[in-house]
């Protein structure tokens, strides 16, 4: 069985970087595996602004 944690990231975009690459690599030395990106924010004409990354690590 997998255990599940979404962590919310921000979307890079014109005068602001994403966050979304650190977020991973901090994550992944901790033992877990990114598993998918889900957008949850849009600024109504179809460009993300921020999104949940999905994590799994093994549950023993």
């Amino acid at each position: 069985m997998y255990k599940y944690i979404y962590i919310e990231a921000q979307a890079t975009g014109i005068m602001r970087e994403g966050n979304h690459r650190e977020l991973i690599d901090k994550y992944s030395k901790e033992g877990w595996r990114f598993v998918t990106a889900i957008p949850t924010r849009s600024n109504g004409h179809g460009v993300i602004k921020n999104f949940d990354l999905v994590f799994e690590k093994e549950d023993l």
